[in-house]
């Protein structure tokens, strides 16, 4: 449906783009990655013929119709949340506001179609009528938006919220080709779970640019990565790519010492003997022979890890905060009434729960930002907490740059260790020299994690701590807050986050807090387990079973050859899984060993590569390579395969 064939483009004396080739077919899945700069969203702009590029070709099918979601600021005029969720023309919202007005005018026994004018009831059926409204509604409620916020001005919402809103007028319309940029960010966690389930059953395509690992993994069937100018793409998920880009950098490194090993003993040639007229010829021959070879880039370093030991706060004492019979209401809505909480330390808990079920009011009233209208707030012994916001902000020094900043802290760290954190935080270079004045709201929220990282408090509290940052910046953030020895209490979205730092997790709902010490899968089987408990107490219309009755004329003896009966085939049942455990634990060892030896064998492989004597073997260079990609083919199947069987064997202990 859209296809991108031998585009450049460059700015200045950098090249965007050199050859680059892209092909996106009906119901692809597609994760668009690469380090900020790299080109992401000039690339969008090219599919949205917003930019051109100096040359190639961009050929849709003929109808094809594409839905682009910006990362931020999306425009917003005098229409309502549902107005903006079924904006997917101006007609259609003016011929509503058309009907919904002359509906207001007139009793509900009176409303009858042919009282209105033919042509406009006639077109807004053509445009989806009422059952475009419809699923406009579900969107919303499954993007977390009450029933009373659809007919609020979407001037009043948050500027996440509007964002909200174009989302669901994105998937109301539903186009061929989904372009979507950071389309998570404004999400709270029960909201991306339900907008994961809901892409994964979308009709059309979705090329999406994303930071969260866990929402690729979940959503995408390749990878497409901006790297060294080019377009490379991956079969599989993002822990996929992530395989098969290591085992590609082995290659490339292999290659590109092979050549700088040939290109170096070609020199040597030229040098010793150039001077030499009976042997200048061959020299120049040799040059020649150089400067015609395609030249190996060499492989890029991994950004993401970093070798950094950061400074660690005071230790408090065991119960780090209590908070005891928290009321808190905002005018006539109650957030908490009679609420208790407490950690200890070196917990890592994450809070999580519906939109508006007052996660980050909890956090507020442990930062001691917010002061609750009745309760107990108690610190324990030498807790010093520190709240990471959007309003930290404010407290950088405009006039100072960032270098100055980060290293005006009360800890002593070196210049060299603060421009290391600086470079994960995407400071890199003469980025460091920028006045704070001149940063972006991102870039302002990035340098108050390094100052926050560089003077860590012993209770930390944090508000969706990875908005604006990208997989190397989060990955850094995970690194920093998996050596911290204090007490963590955060919000987050991103999954991956999640499951690298907690250990405790408190769903939030409806004023209650439901404590589960464990990490975040232990909360997913928990309330998974929870869901099945009540599925099974539950009878045919629904409703709970409080009891059971014993049939009239059914004895003691029947109810004891019954107990027999149900212990004959709880026994049986043991057996069965016995013997299913044992299968499949049988099928696990055999793809664990067909793993290993497929791992092995690719290592050996590489290193046969990296010897001169491989390329002077006629053809074994590429029979090496060939079965190379058949192991980088085979790899994910079989991880996969093994993924299942081991999940499936879980359930069985």
């Amino acid at each position: 449906m859209l296809t991108m064939s031998g585009i450049n483009k460059a700015f200045g004396a950098r090249e965007l783009f050199i050859d680059a080739t892209l092909q996106v077919n009906r119901q692809d899945r597609i994760g668009l990655v690469g380090p900020n700069g790299a080109g992401k969203t000039t690339l969008i702009s090219f599919i949205l013929g917003e930019q051109s590029p100096d040359s190639g070709q961009i050929s849709f099918e003929r109808g094809v119709s594409c839905g682009y979601l910006p990362q931020e600021s999306a425009a917003v005029g005098d229409e309502t949340v549902i107005e903006l969720a079924t904006g997917i023309t101006p007609e259609y919202i003016k011929l509503r506001r058309i009907l919904k007005a002359w509906e207001a005018n007139h009793p509900v026994d009176a409303l009858h179609p042919e009282d209105i004018h033919d042509d406009v009831h006639d077109r807004f059926n053509e445009l989806g009528g009422y059952r475009l409204e419809a699923k406009a509604r579900q969107i919303l409620a499954g993007l977390s938006f009450r029933q009373s916020d659809f007919d609020r001005p979407a001037t009043e919402m948050s500027g996440g919220w509007v964002m909200r809103a174009h989302l669901a007028r994105l998937l109301t319309q539903e186009p061929d080709l989904l372009l979507l940029d950071e389309p998570t960010n404004h999400l709270d966690l029960e909201a991306l779970l339900w907008f994961q389930e809901y892409l994964k059953a979308y009709p059309g395509a979705i090329l999406v640019i994303s930071h969260d690992r866990e929402f690729l993994n979940q959503l995408v069937g390749s990878i497409v990565e901006i790297r060294q100018s080019r377009l490379l793409r991956y079969r599989g998920n993002y822990d996929d790519y992530l395989a098969q880009r290591e085992a590609y950098e082995h290659q490339q490194l292999a290659a590109f010492k092979h050549q700088e090993r040939e290109i170096a003993r070609l020199m040597e040639f030229v040098n010793r003997f150039r001077a030499k007229n009976t042997k200048a010829t061959q020299a120049q021959s040799k040059l020649r022979q150089i400067e015609r070879m395609e030249k190996v880039a060499a492989p890029e370093g991994d950004d993401s890890k970093i070798d950094f030991h950061f400074p660690q706060p005071q230790r408090s004492g065991q119960r780090v905060i209590k908070l005891q019979d928290i009321h808190h209401a905002y005018d006539t809505t109650v957030v908490y009434s009679g609420m208790d909480f407490q950690a200890e330390r070196a917990q890592r808990i994450v809070l999580v729960g519906p939109n508006g079920a007052g996660k980050s009011t909890l956090l507020k009233i442990l930062a001691g930002v917010v002061t609750p209208q009745q309760g107990v707030r108690t610190l324990g012994h030498n807790v010093k907490t520190g709240y990471y916001s959007q309003y930290r902000v404010d407290m950088l020094n405009p006039a100072r740059t960032v270098l100055e900043e980060a290293m005006d802290t009360p800890q002593r760290v070196g210049e060299q260790a603060v421009r290391t954190l600086l470079g994960c935080f995407l400071f890199r270079g003469d980025d460091v020299f920028k006045w704070v004045s001149v940063l972006s709201g991102g870039e302002k929220s990035r340098l108050a994690l390094v100052k926050l990282l560089l003077d860590p408090p012993n209770l930390l509290l944090m508000d969706e701590p990875t908005t604006h940052l990208d997989m190397s910046s989060i990955d850094a953030l995970a690194y920093a807050l998996d050596q911290f020895e204090g007490t963590l209490i955060f919000i987050s979205h991103d999954v991956y986050f999640i499951r690298a730092l907690a250990n405790h997790v408190v769903h939030v709902n409806a004023g209650q807090l439901t404590h589960y010490p464990g990490g975040y899968q232990y909360y997913l089987d928990k309330t998974k387990a929870v869901s099945a408990r009540a599925g099974l107490t539950s009878g045919s219309d629904g409703n709970p079973i409080t009891g059971t009755t014993t049939p009239v004329g059914v004895g003691a003896d029947s109810a004891g050859a019954s107990r027999k009966d149900q212990k004959r085939l709880e026994a049986e049942q043991r057996q069965a899984r016995s013997r299913q455990r044992k299968s499949i634990q049988a099928a696990v060892h055999i793809l664990e060993r067909q793993i290993q030896e497929l791992e092995s064998r690719q290592v050996e492989l590489v290193a046969e590569l990296e010897k001169p004597e491989t390329y002077e073997a006629n053809g074994r260079a590429i029979q090496i390579n060939r079965e190379l990609m058949e192991i980088h083919e085979r790899l994910p199947t079989l991880n996969a395969e093994w993924e299942a069987q081991a999940t499936q064997l879980t359930t069985l202990d």
